[in-house]
């Protein structure tokens, strides 16, 4: 059972929540003045479309590897509704679907879809991150497969490490990406609880 718990995946998904949770209570204290001023806060530490893009990407990229993890165990483990993806008789592994999304956005950016260069809206650009931060997570989650040239996902070469670095890189990432915005946020809702 304790090793159910310590499981990467539920690990990430823990953290995320946590996180999420955090964000929620700031800007729910930050709300009395206002859902705008909520939206001020985050336009005006994101103001730059890449630094929004880097957050959703990384976002993106921790929550896709914690979901992936969690099903690719209960696959293995039966659980669940979940089974391997076949094709004649082939198993196809999730990093075929990461390169498949990396190379439509990165095809997608040299068409300068989703750029700041001709989008005059956000949207393309937070689509294209998003995809972007799937992708990677899908490719690296099986980076040891890649690195070995051999199906390694369970065994102890293809585990420890990744989890380690992935989990880690990604969460400092989405700390440092997002780090401007949860800072403003915390700052306007601890001047909002001095004046009450």
């Amino acid at each position: 059972m304790a090793l159910l718990l310590l499981h990467p995946g539920r690990i990430a998904l823990a953290i995320f929540g946590a996180l999420a949770l955090f964000t929620a209570v700031l800007a729910l204290a930050v709300h009395t003045g206002g859902q705008k001023r909520v939206r001020d806060i985050y336009r005006r530490a994101l103001k730059e479309r890449h630094r929004e893009r880097q957050l959703l990407a990384a976002t993106a990229f921790y929550v896709t590897f914690a979901v992936v993890r969690v099903l690719t165990h209960a696959i293995h483990a039966g659980r669940g509704p979940f089974h391997n993806i076949e094709m004649g008789g082939r198993h196809v592994h999730h990093l075929v679907f990461g390169i498949l999304l990396l190379l439509i956005v990165g095809y997608g950016w040299l068409l300068q879809f989703g750029t700041d260069v001709r989008a005059p809206s956000p949207w393309p650009g937070r689509i294209m991150a998003v995809l972007y931060g799937m992708g990677a997570a899908l490719t690296l989650d099986e980076f040891a497969l890649w690195l070995n040239l051999s199906d390694v996902y369970w065994q102890r070469q293809g585990r420890a490490s990744i989890d380690a670095v992935v989990l880690f890189g990604a969460l400092l990432l989405m700390g440092v990406m997002g780090g401007p915005f949860l800072h403003a946020l915390a700052r306007e809702a601890l001047r909002i609880g001095h004046k009450a």
